[in-house]
C-alpha cells in the first residue's frame, strides 16, 4: 500500500471522532444547565411563597400572593408550571401566630430538543421539586 493513498485520512477520521464525542457530551451539559435551571426555580419558588403567605393579611391573600410568586420564579428561569404549588398549613386558620406554612413546588424539567409529539408517549421529563416551611409571626394577631 503507497503512503500517498492514506494522505488526508487523519483528518476525516479525526472529524468523525470529534463529532461522535462532542455531540453527546454538548447535550449533556445542556440538559444539565436545563435541571439546574429548574431546581434554582423551585427553590426560588418555594422559598418567595412561603414568604407571600406568612407575610399577608389573609390566607386567602397569601394563596394568591404565593401562586403569583411561584410564577415570577419560573417563569423567570424560563419555565411555565401553574399548577407546581402545594400549600401545607400546621393550623386552622392558615395564619395562627407561631404556626407554620409549608410550600412545596414540583416541575417537570423536560429534556432539551425532545418533540413534544415523543414526549406523550414516553415520559422525558425529569421531575424536581423543593420545599420550605416559613414560620407566621409569633406575636401577630390571628388572621383569618
Amino acid at each position: 500500500m503507497d503512503r500517498d493513498d492514506e494522505r488526508g485520512s487523519a483528518m476525516v477520521e479525526f472529524i468523525g471522532a470529534a463529532v461522535l464525542l462532542l455531540v453527546p457530551l454538548v447535550y449533556l451539559v445542556l440538559t444539565l444547565a436545563q435541571v439546574q435551571a429548574g431546581t434554582f426555580a423551585v427553590e426560588g419558588a418555594a422559598r418567595e411563597a412561603a414568604r407571600a403567605v406568612v407575610t399577608a393579611q389573609s390566607s386567602a391573600e397569601g394563596a394568591a400572593r404565593a401562586q403569583a410568586a411561584v410564577r415570577i420564579a419560573l417563569a423567570d428561569q424560563g419555565f411555565d408550571d401553574g399548577d407546581a404549588l402545594r400549600l401545607e398549613c400546621s393550623h386552622d386558620p392558615c395564619l395562627t401566630p407561631g404556626g407554620t406554612v409549608a410550600t412545596q413546588v414540583r416541575l417537570a424539567v423536560p429534556l432539551p430538543f425532545v418533540p413534544e409529539a415523543l414526549r406523550s408517549w414516553v415520559p422525558l421529563e425529569i421531575p424536581v421539586e423543593a420545599t420550605h416551611v416559613g414560620t407566621v409571626d409569633q406575636y401577630g394577631q390571628v388572621r383569618p
